[in-house]
């Protein structure tokens, strides 16, 4: 009611989730607190225990033998019908002879069951038959001979049962069968769609759900149902994850939330359990939203691998699954939301209509997309006034939202380890090649024909990347290791490519190629430094033959199978022959690439050297740098030598830093040596 919102919360007054342990059952219905009584019991028992235990030994008297106790009698100075014969010893009271006033002394003869008779003998034959003998009690004998050791097996028993009331009902075993959820809501989170960016079509997409959990009355007037099940699918970083805790946030119903393998443990039959669990929880909590994380670990296609037909608990898992997306009705107001980098994995019965009704694929973000993330994380931070996050947003293709994260907390360490007053722009930059190829190794020492190596190495594909006009324009190239790489020549996508043109898969290749010729040309030798030059060759072109039927002689078919990882035997649906001429193709395509490289470099070698004189020199040269190289003008920079050596002073315009475009030079921005092919 609006009343109960405006009524102030207590300081303590935390809220109380259906199916957290505290507050809840498994079921959701509410604990009652844990009673004290049998804590009281097994408490006054030890009470009692101890007191008659005090009572009786606080008392013993004087300990005697049965010659002195004979002896006392005979003499006169014991009470009349005061000897008493008790199963653990014999007691009289001695007269006293004195006139002092004090208190009759307790004589005590110590025996034990087994002489009792013995002593009934002798005490007969010393009275008369004048002493007691009264019949045992069982009930303080039982007790002072089991009564620790009931107290103890009492304490015992008190503390399992409590454990297993708390398991629920099966004690450690029990705990096992019990959903380990995460339960949170807007109130623990505190995200909303304000800290999601870059994905607006998954967020609209999601939108009518979050009005069913706020008015179900609303879709069901017109007899409308709502998706039982959204899979979100797409790469790794993208924020799936997060898109969910935004949709609990908007809503603000619970969010139970687990991982797929979270269900499965060492124990057959666990997994199926936790589901049922799950479920039944999240009913008596509705509405409500159930986070599914990788659900790929569960849900994969069944009836693959080696599972050799006997019993599979990732099967059952998964079996217990569509039960259960199946058994609950729209009016549940259960909604699951999955998340897997691997929908191509995934059983059909799970994704079917009816379970989940829904895909929303969530993709790497565009370059609007990227300069919201940026924004959003760029809020926690201090910015300095030179930072351009358009100009990183451009930057950045085919980063994730992860990535993109990554980066501004990159720069923030950076900048507070140069014990700088906030983030500027060239930390930014140094991020986002940190993030995406390494850490420069600028501290690492070369010998000189090395270095000369890898700058004629990274001059060849510096030259090619600028001279082919189908490739992506050239950004910078460096030979500072970076990350595994002993140099690197970057390339600036002109924008986000979504797919690969036949003539930009040409003009790649040839680029690849390049070093190898021009480090085998100006050394009269060649290194393992081109492994993964050959790699990236190697991958492009098969794919193009398998994939993309892009070869002339196999034609417009796909030979590459289905990549769906349940064996280690690699399918092949195509003939020895076919595998021939495959194995001939990619070789062509390869060579081919090779030669026309080759023919291009050496038409164009004393821009090679050129350019790699400038990076022994240099060692990082920016685009411009190397078009101007390449048209026989000379670069009129200080190195870092002449700065060692003449001091600080103030930089001239020839001696800017790499990073300061000029007016007409590539704006200064990070690219990629090649995306992956698959």
């Amino acid at each position: 009611m609006p009343e109960n919102k405006e009524k102030p919360k207590k300081k303590n007054d935390e809220p109380k989730l259906p199916g957290d342990p505290k507050n809840s059952r498994p079921g959701g219905a509410p604990v009652k607190q844990q009673g004290r009584g049998m804590f009281g019991f097994f408490a006054i028992m030890l009470l009692v225990l101890m007191l008659v235990m005090f009572l009786s030994s606080s008392d013993k008297g004087q300990e005697i033998t049965f010659a002195q106790l004979a002896s006392s009698y005979v003499d006169g100075n014991i009470k009349e019908d005061s000897i008493i014969l008790r199963e653990n010893g014999i007691t009289a009271i001695e007269i006293q002879t004195d006139i002092s006033g004090d208190k009759p002394t307790k004589l005590v003869v110590p025996i034990n069951s087994g002489t009792k008779e013995l002593y009934a003998k002798k005490l007969d034959e010393l009275t008369g038959g004048n002493f007691k003998s009264p019949p045992p009690s069982g009930w303080v004998n039982f007790l002072f001979a089991f009564g620790p050791l009931i107290l103890i097996i009492a304490i015992i028993w008190f503390f399992l049962a409590r454990g297993m009331k708390a398991a629920g009902g099966g004690g450690m075993i029990g705990s096992f069968g019990k959903s380990r959820h995460k339960t949170m809501t807007k109130e623990m989170t505190g995200i909303t769609f304000k800290d999601v960016a870059g994905i607006e079509e998954a967020k609209t997409e999601v939108t009518e759900i979050i009005e069913f959990l706020k008015n179900p009355k609303k879709f069901t007037r017109l007899g409308g149902r709502i998706p039982r099940g959204v899979l979100l699918s797409g790469q790794p970083g993208c924020g799936k994850t997060l898109l969910a805790k935004a949709i609990a946030g908007e809503a603000d119903v619970p969010f139970f939330s687990i991982s797929g393998s979270d269900f499965v443990e060492m124990f057959v039959g666990v997994g199926a359990s936790r589901v049922r669990d799950l479920f039944k929880q999240a009913k008596d909590a509705s509405p409500c939203i159930i986070f599914l994380d990788e659900i790929d670990a569960i849900g994969r296609r069944r009836g693959g691998g080696f599972s050799g037909g006997g019993n599979d608990e990732r099967e059952q898992t998964l079996n217990a699954i569509l039960v259960e997306m199946d058994g609950f009705s729209s009016g549940d107001g259960v909604i699951v939301i999955a998340a897997t980098n691997r929908p191509d994995v995934l059983d059909p019965a799970l994704i079917r209509p009816g379970r989940f009704d829904r895909q929303i694929q969530v993709p790497l973000p565009d370059v609007a997309g990227r300069l919201e993330i940026l924004k959003v994380h760029a809020k926690k931070v201090k910015l300095g006034p030179n930072v351009d996050m358009e100009k990183i947003a451009r930057g950045t293709p085919m980063f994730s939202g992860a990535d993109l994260a990554a980066i501004i907390n990159e720069a923030a360490i950076a900048a507070t380890m140069l014990e700088k007053e906030f983030i500027e722009h060239e930390d930014l930059e140094e991020a986002r090649d940190k993030v995406k190829f390494g850490r420069a190794n600028k501290s690492r020492v070369r010998e000189k024909e090395e270095n000369k190596l890898v700058a004629y190495h990274e001059a060849g594909h510096a030259v090619l990347q600028a001279l082919l006009k189908d490739a992506d324009p050239l950004h910078k190239v460096t030979i500072i290791p970076r990350g595994n790489s002993g140099g690197a020549t970057f390339s600036l996508p002109e924008k986000d490519r979504m797919g690969y043109s036949l003539k930009w898969i040409h003009a790649t290749l040839r680029v690849v190629c390049g070093g190898r010729i021009a480090e085998a040309k100006a050394m009269n030798d060649i290194s393992s430094g081109a492994s993964s030059d050959i790699r990236q060759a190697t991958s492009l072109a098969r794919a193009m033959i398998l994939e993309w039927g892009m070869s002339p002689k196999l034609g417009f078919i796909n030979y590459a199978g289905e990549d769906t990882r349940e064996t280690f035997i690699p399918e092949k649906d195509y003939s020895d022959d076919t595998a021939r001429v495959i194995d001939e193709e990619t070789r062509r395509i390869v060579d081919e690439a090779y030669a026309d490289a080759e023919k291009m470099l050496f038409e164009n070698w004393e821009k090679v050297e050129a350019v790699a004189q400038a990076l022994l020199k240099y060692e990082n040269l920016t685009a411009d740098e190397v078009h101007k190289l390449m048209r026989g003008e000379s670069l009129q920079r200080s190195t870092v030598a002449d700065l060692l050596g003449s001091g600080p002073s103030t930089p001239t315009p020839e001696s800017k830093p790499e990073s300061t475009p000029t007016p007409d030079a590539e704006p200064d921005l990070p690219g990629e040596t090649l995306p992956d092919p698959a």
